[in-house]
């Protein structure tokens, strides 16, 4: 019975609740944007996106607290690349994923923008101190708010409403029980995750930037390879962009503004530098070899990069 105890055993538990809350999350964000008309690229770049980096910012609020800051900025800049250089490259693999313009020339290079103010934020005092939390915040605000009111104006000549799986009562039921549920998860998660990196003799660096990242990582993936399979691109790549904005600017935010997340010479010098390389290849992929397309040879390397970048990780 010690094994269903066990810190290992703590882990999968954390992970398994993240990933079904998540999807309880997307589920019920989904529906309750679609009850009030909201398009699917709006729905993608911010419903889902936040609801799919929930998960991220729960652990981060929950490890900044608790004392485990390394776990707090790990799993987002992890998160980030894992996004992109595993999700979004599976997701590829799988099928060709359509890029809409909006996303090259909106969303990829405000994403750009968060992990540049990160690195320097960062380098500066080597921490994301309150008042640099609360910048990221008003910037998240003003982004969604151009979205939104960019794509009020976009679908006023071509709506394209889908019927909401439920009605706005159950919907947020399931927001509400969604979030229960990823606190719980959350709580496992690092705490198996600690004592794991301590038995492993690894830095909570690394468990955060590779099992803590996959972990809440695996919404976006699931999200992103249905939404590819249904054809619903905007969805699946407006998602990861998405979800990385708020990442830096709603996670970070959020924890920065409630205390300091301090940030580790090896995070900046190696993870952070890991994420803006992850960025710069994904927009080479949206142009090449055919534009507006991520192709599978894109995401064949992108993996590629993913998985160096894990096993660097923990040889290093």
């Amino acid at each position: 019975m010690a094994i269903f105890t066990s810190d290992y055993a703590f882990l999968i538990y954390g992970i398994l609740i993240l990933v079904i809350s998540g999807d309880v999350l997307v589920r019920g964000s989904v529906s309750l944007a679609r009850n009030f008309k909201i398009s699917t690229l709006i729905v993608g770049v911010t419903v889902v996106s936040f609801g799919t980096s929930a998960p991220e910012l729960i652990v981060s609020i929950n490890a900044a607290l608790t004392g485990h800051p390394e776990i707090a900025i790990g799993n987002v800049v992890g998160s980030n690349i894992s996004n992109i250089a595993l999700v979004l490259a599976i997701t590829a693999i799988i099928l060709p994923i359509a890029v809409a313009k909006n996303s090259v020339h909106i969303d990829w290079p405000v994403m750009m923008a968060s992990g540049i103010l990160l690195y320097f934020m960062s380098l500066t005092n080597g921490s994301i101190e309150q008042y640099e939390g609360v910048i990221f915040i008003i910037i998240l605000v003003l982004y969604i708010l151009f979205i939104i009111h960019k794509g009020k104006k976009e679908r006023k000549h071509a709506p394209e409403f889908k019927k909401p799986q439920y009605n706005v009562f159950f919907s947020l039921g399931f927001i509400v029980v969604s979030i229960v549920g990823m606190y719980f998860g959350s709580t496992f998660l690092i705490n198996g995750a600690s004592k794991i990196a301590l038995d492993w003799g690894v830095s909570e660096r690394v468990i955060s930037v590779t099992v803590i990242a996959f972990g809440t990582s695996v919404p976006e993936l699931s999200t992103s390879v249905i939404a590819a399979i249904k054809k619903e691109s905007d969805i699946s790549v407006g998602n990861i962009l998405g979800s990385n904005i708020f990442n830096v600017f709603a996670i970070l935010g959020i924890t920065a503004s409630i205390k300091d997340v301090s940030v580790s010479s090896k995070i900046l010098s190696s993870d952070i530098l890991w994420m803006l390389a992850s960025f710069i290849l994904l927009l080479v992929f949206m142009f090449v070899p055919k534009k507006y397309k991520i192709a599978r040879v894109g995401g064949i390397i992108l993996l590629m990069f993913y998985i160096s970048y894990i096993y660097i990780s923990f040889s290093g």
